[in-house]
């Protein structure tokens, strides 16, 4: 029997997982339609559209090229960046160019919808001015509000409708109907009936969504910088040895096995293992520590982290998107990407409304032409045009920009910066807070909280601060800085020494020599600790505190205990947290006992020691599978993928630009007690949402039947559109005195 060889293809190398930029989306409902329309594209396996982003991540089969799914795209008015040198740089130049669009579209429509607005309110009468509004009109509605009109027609073709239908209908119907008023006002005139127009009620609302427009668009804009930020951590340049020399080149030639130098105040290029030379490395974006890292022959180094005073080389391991910092890059765009799109409640709502709104408008139309009499032209145009009018979204379109403009001032006036509505929306519901320690709960600052003097003789004290001044080690500052507050100078010495991983000798001009370092230094000069000094020790490293030993050739002179110090706040603002049922948690990249000693004082239960910035993003996506709504609060590099993932994401002002860019939320003060604040602010925020929607809605169910004529047969009443604009007027003014209270509300 003859023998074939079968080879089973590579199902993952026949996929490809790319992500593209996206252009041409204004909505969550383009986001949608774009995911479905390449998800029903041959050969794609998946598409995930990142709206906040304007991006897509397509996973097709080899057998596609990235132009396939553009002209796939192009079929339907939006667009891929496929060609483009720089894709990111290309998408973030066309931003910055529709935002500056839309920003002028609104300016102009604001100027020119003021006339307009005058005239319709003040001098309805005025036979000039319906011309004049009607010439100022056209570009407001057929230019500067064209988008509108074309997001409509996208809809409308995939079967689908949103706030931009109801808004391109009742403002473009509201406006041919005043045009025929204008050109032809004797054809009502004739039937006994004023012709009224309706310019200001389509050219207010234009100008109105098109403000949130703008607002949405910048809130977008920003959305990136994040991601900018982090990769400018890595540095473009490295200098490698090769052949005996050093020789500069881009970061994209580097390989592994490289030797690669680093100087004091350089940025680590890439992820490696020291093989030549030692130093203090600033890690804390990666463990949020304040205290840089000891690095010595075979220690492992990080790309993006901050080499201190010292020189070393070291041996590549990672290069790329291998490295721990192209992982956070990438861990936080996933997380980013990995939230649908919030559609707007208003969106949601325009999914039935207009529908809805359309049809009895149509309907209307059809029952007054069957049932009118004479007038029946007359009374089914009046009368649908009325039912378009009055359900006009400008109350709806309000209800929620409107709150969340008066929260977002609110949040100011309070220290706290909020930079989305979806935040101030959902923090509400939070039942599960995480907190970073250092810069959060602590001060992110070492400093020497205790010290035990056995001879309280200032010459020793003077001796200690000259040894600190001259020792690189990262904890030396917070010595030096407590002993000068006692306005000590230092005391003349020789011969000073680093001693690695365990301290730093040093001589008095009189030969005497002293020591400073840990335990470990100690037992090597064959120093003694008595039984008193081991128990502070002891006490104080229980504390979560390090402990180091001032000593001279016979014995221990001080001891001290140097800690990063917890926040007056911290305490009070998590039992806040806690009487309000929250669950409160606390993660962390320092050791066990340190944890767990912060962890006590401050009143918290649950808390994680020596995580890294992956495990935070996990411990998160745990809660949040258990059905919690998670609140993230930190304030480094390392903080921002949990930041990303999170339900709502809260900064420490005084934190790393990285993780105030990726938050939703920043605390000016870093004062823990803003976070209960913000919390209630969303709560009050929702309810005025949720009451100017109900009023909204109530003024809708009443007036759309009125409107459409449901009192003629009792009374003879019909409602006049201008009467229906007039209301739709009210039912806005209404809304956002109702958002206005909130401002008088007390956190």
């Amino acid at each position: 029997m003859e023998t074939t060889d079968i080879t089973i293809p590579n199902k993952k190398a026949d996929i490809n997982k790319q992500s593209f930029p996206v252009t041409g989306m204004t909505c969550g409902a383009c986001a949608s339609s774009v995911e479905s329309i390449l998800g029903h594209t041959d050969g794609v396996k998946n598409a995930s559209v990142n709206f906040a982003s304007s991006s897509v991540l397509v996973e097709y089969d080899a057998t596609l090229v990235p132009e396939d799914l553009q002209k796939a795209l192009q079929a339907v008015g939006y667009d891929l960046i496929v060609d483009a040198e720089d894709p990111a740089e290309a998408q973030e130049n066309l931003q910055k160019q529709h935002y500056q669009d839309v920003k002028q579209r609104t300016i102009w429509s604001a100027i020119l919808t003021l006339p307009v607005f005058i005239i319709g309110m003040f001098y309805m009468e005025w036979i000039p001015g319906r011309w004049i509004s009607m010439l100022f009109s056209i570009p407001i509605l057929f230019w500067f509000g064209r988008s509108f009109y074309s997001n409509a027609w996208k809809q409308a073709k995939h079967g689908k409708a949103n706030m931009d239908t109801l808004v391109a209908l009742s403002t473009g119907i509201a406006f041919v109907f005043s045009v025929f008023n204008t050109f032809f006002p004797d054809f009502w005139h004739d039937r006994s009936i004023h012709p009224h127009v309706y310019y200001e009620a389509a050219t207010v609302i234009i100008t109105f969504i098109s403000l949130g427009k703008l607002l949405e668009e910048r809130a977008k804009s920003n959305t990136s910088s994040a991601i900018k930020k982090l990769m400018g951590l890595q540095p473009k340049t490295l200098k490698v040895i090769q052949n005996g020399e050093e020789v500069e080149m881009p970061i994209s030639s580097v390989q592994k096995g490289y030797t690669i130098v680093v100087r004091p105040g350089e940025k680590i290029p890439v992820d490696g293992e020291v093989s030549e030379g030692s130093s203090f490395v600033d890690e804390s974006m990666i463990t949020g520590e304040p205290v840089p890292v000891e690095k010595s022959k075979g220690a492992e180094v990080f790309a993006g982290t901050v080499n201190q005073k010292g020189s070393f080389q070291f041996i590549a391991k990672k290069v790329g998107g291998e490295t721990l910092l192209s992982q956070i890059i990438k861990m936080v765009q996933q997380a980013q990407g990995s939230k649908a799109p919030v559609q707007k409640l208003v969106d949601k709502i325009a999914r039935v409304f207009v529908p809805v709104v359309i049809t009895i408008a149509i309907v209307t139309f059809i029952t007054w032409i069957m049932i009118g009499g004479d007038d029946a032209l007359t009374h089914a145009l009046l009368t649908s045009v009325a039912v378009l009018v009055i359900a006009c979204p400008c109350a709806l379109g309000l209800a929620t920009p409107t709150a969340i403009m008066v929260g977002i001032g609110k949040g100011a006036e309070n220290n706290i910066l909020i930079k989305d509505a979806e935040s101030l929306e959902l923090g509400h519901q939070t039942n599960a807070i995480v907190l970073d320690k250092t810069g959060t709960i602590t001060k992110s600052k070492p400093t020497v909280t205790d010290w035990h003097w056995e001879k309280a003789d200032t010459y020793y004290q003077q001796v200690l601060l000259a040894i600190e001044s001259q020792s690189e080690h990262p904890l030396a500052d917070a010595v030096v800085a407590r002993l000068k507050k006692d306005g000590l100078k230092p005391e003349n010495i020789q011969d000073f020494q680093s001693i690695t991983g365990m301290g730093a000798e040093a001589q008095s001009l009189d030969d005497e020599k002293f020591y400073i370092g840990n335990q470990r230094l100690l037992e090597i000069k064959n120093i003694p600790v008595s039984s008193s000094q081991q128990n502070q020790s002891s006490k104080w490293s229980n504390e979560g505190k390090t402990v180091i030993f001032f000593a001279n050739q016979s014995s221990v002179l001080a001891i001290l205990a140097i800690a990063d110090e917890i926040k007056e706040s911290s305490a009070s603002a998590i039992k806040t947290l806690q009487d309000r049922g929250i669950d409160v948690y606390m993660l962390t990249g320092d050791n066990e006992q340190t944890a767990k000693a912060v962890a006590k004082q401050v009143g918290i239960d649950h808390f994680k020691a020596e995580v890294m910035p992956y495990d935070k993003a996990d411990f998160v996506k745990e809660l949040q599978a258990q059905g919690k709504v998670v609140a993230m609060v930190g304030d480094g590099i390392n903080d921002s993928h949990a930041l990303a993932q999170a339900d709502v994401s809260i900064a420490m002002g005084k934190g790393s630009d990285i993780a105030m860019d990726v938050a939703k939320m920043t605390l000016i003060t870093s004062d823990l007690r803003a976070i209960p604040k913000a919390l209630k602010l969303s709560k009050l925020t929702v309810q005025g949402i949720r009451q100017n929607l109900f009023w909204a809605f109530i003024y809708n169910i009443i007036g759309i039947p009125i409107a459409a004529g449901v009192l003629f047969a009792f009374n003879g009443f019909l409602l006049d559109p201008m009467i229906a604009g007039a209301a739709m007027a009210f039912s806005s003014v209404s809304v956002v005195a109702n958002s206005l209270r909130l401002k008088a509300a007390k956190l």
